[in-house]
């Protein structure tokens, strides 16, 4: 994975009860939870929303997750979560990591894939690469 070292966001989330499994860490599909959320405050960050861009026709889809996972977090534990965006043709590359707090140390990073749906149909999303021009 190619990683990004100018993260254009970050989101500080806390570990709740219902995150964790029997173990008492976190159940590795709450890490997919975390990014896609992160993901959403980015949008709204940088002026949109899934659902504004919903009402305008325009549906982001994942087409490709790639992640890796390092070290569990657990209950109670904060983490700051990461995110850098760059395009790649008519894909948008989310470079998304995790990091424990306090100290640092890395959790999770992955590598997301999304399209740009209009109407229904797949396109080059340079409508959704307009409204994120700042930050590719």
């Amino acid at each position: 994975m190619k990683r990004n070292p100018d993260y254009q966001f970050e989101l500080v989330i806390r570990v709740r009860d219902y995150e964790v499994d029997s173990q008492g860490i976190v159940n590795n599909a709450n890490y997919l939870h975390y990014m896609e959320h992160t993901r959403h405050e980015f949008c709204r960050h940088a002026g949109t929303s899934f659902r504004d861009m919903q009402q305008q026709g325009i549906d982001p889809v994942l087409r490709k997750v790639e992640i890796e996972y390092l070290t569990p977090l657990r209950l109670g534990e904060e983490m700051v979560s990461k995110l850098a965006m760059r395009r790649e043709c008519a894909k948008f590359v989310f470079e998304q990591d995790i990091y424990k707090l306090p100290g640092g140390e890395p959790v999770a990073k992955a590598d997301i894939w999304v399209v740009c749906l209009e109407n229904g149909r797949l396109t080059k999303g340079d409508v959704l690469a307009q409204a994120f021009s700042e930050y590719l």
